[in-house]
């Protein structure tokens, strides 16, 4: 592990994003709470915010962290609404669900391994719950969007 007893404790925040790829039809009956296993957002949500409590056990080499807050957001984006804005989108493009978590802790070492590591976790548990309707499920684009705190300070992403 990298020692980090002589850096200076600060506030640390970092935003991840991802998203599962599903048919339209089954983040419709998400959204409707139609799957035999609950409440899918919610069991989601819950293992992202675990997975944040838990990733120095997950990933070797990561410190344990002072984590202060962890939020999960889901956002729907249905074929139709964004079909129109990609002509050349299929259905199946055009249909996920956007996740993001934003983590703050107050220590030596940022967070950034805890965010992705919420909505990978996130990810992996919509895909579980649900799998006997739609196995052609995606995980794609999981990333750091930003990180404040520490000796580098802020950094966002800045695609083009």
């Amino acid at each position: 592990m990298v020692e980090v007893g002589s850096k200076s404790e600060s506030q640390r925040l970092a935003v991840a994003t991802g998203r599962v790829y599903l048919q339209a039809a089954t983040l419709s009956r998400i959204l409707a709470g139609e799957l035999p296993k609950g409440d899918v957002l919610q069991v989601a949500r819950i293992a992202g915010i675990t997975a944040v409590k838990r990733t120095a056990d997950l990933i070797p080499l990561c410190h344990p962290l002072r984590i202060t807050g962890v939020k999960l957001h889901f956002t729907p984006h249905l074929a139709a609404a964004t079909a129109a804005d990609n002509a050349s989108a299929t259905a199946e493009e055009s249909t996920f669900l956007h996740i993001r978590a934003e983590v703050r802790a107050f220590d030596r070492t940022g967070v950034e391994m805890e965010a992705l590591t919420a909505v990978s976790v996130a990810a992996l548990t919509l895909y579980d719950m649900c799998k006997a309707i739609d196995r052609g499920m995606r995980i794609s684009d999981v990333q750091l969007e930003e990180k404040q705190g520490g000796r580098s300070g802020h950094w966002q992403r800045q695609d083009l």
